[in-house]
């Protein structure tokens, strides 16, 4: 297994704070964070990276979390990074529990979106089902693919987040992910972080969960404890899947708090 380079987004602040690393989820790309970590960029140094199959980043196997563990110590260990923040929502908040609980004395902070160290079971077949029926060759713009998507998928804000994933190809539009690779990954996604089966995580750590998302709840509250002793866990009211983009203004100030204490 080789580390594969992550195209990143840098956004700079002139402090010598400890950079933020803003982690995105399953089907997803470091554009989902932009306008996050341009707030949290006043503050101090922020990277998003596109993590292995998703975005600009390379496509390459296996898509899995001791994978993408080892594709942001390489990211690190280039950047000559010997702390950073990790956030991450969904699938990157696996990703960020997996990384904390491989480096610990790297994390100096852990913040977790809408994600447990537990197994889901939530389908995707509806997604990959409703991207592969657009006709891309009908497709002029993002709008026409978002017209012809409307009647699979519902929410505006799921069908805005999918579609960072259309890209113009010359002349035609085109999915820059690789949609037959990602689903099969889908059991792989939901599973529980390996490194919880031997890790421990000691240091500060935030589980932030959306109030009308099921992803988060009491049950998984054990588990969170017993591998993330100082962890506290909070509701962001009237958020579901997608916290930071339902509302930002809430998750922000949730954020902000834990940063700073």
């Amino acid at each position: 297994m080789s580390p594969i380079f992550l195209y990143t987004r840098d956004y700079d602040a002139a402090t010598g704070a400890t950079p933020v690393v803003l982690l995105h989820g399953f089907l997803g790309s470091g554009v989902n964070w932009h306008s996050i970590a341009r707030r949290l960029a006043e503050a101090g140094p922020v990277l998003v990276p596109d993590l292995r199959h998703h975005g600009q980043s390379p496509h390459a196997e296996p898509l899995d979390y001791p994978a993408m563990a080892a594709d942001l110590a390489a990211l690190f260990a280039a950047r000559g990074l010997d702390e950073v923040v990790l956030v991450g929502h969904s699938m990157g908040g696996k990703l960020a529990m997996e990384y904390a609980l491989r480096h610990p004395a790297q994390v100096a902070r852990l913040a977790v979106v809408d994600i447990a160290p537990v197994r889901y079971t939530h389908g995707f077949e509806a997604i990959f089902r409703a991207l592969r029926g657009v006709d891309l060759g009908q497709v002029r713009s993002r709008r026409d693919a978002n017209e012809q998507l409307r009647a699979q998928l519902g929410p505006e804000a799921l069908r805005q987040f999918l579609l960072q994933n259309l890209e113009k190809q010359g002349e035609r539009w085109g999915w820059r992910i690789d949609l037959d690779a990602l689903e099969a990954a889908v059991p792989v996604i939901q599973e529980v972080p390996p490194a919880l089966a031997s890790g421990h995580y000691a240091g500060p750590a935030c589980f932030l969960h959306g109030t009308r998302s099921d992803y988060v709840t009491e049950a998984a509250l054990p588990v969170i404890q017993a591998h993330f002793p100082a962890a506290t866990l909070q509701g962001i009211e009237g958020a579901g899947h997608w916290v930071y983009a339902e509302q930002p203004e809430a998750f922000l100030e949730a954020l902000w708090s834990f940063l700073k204490a």
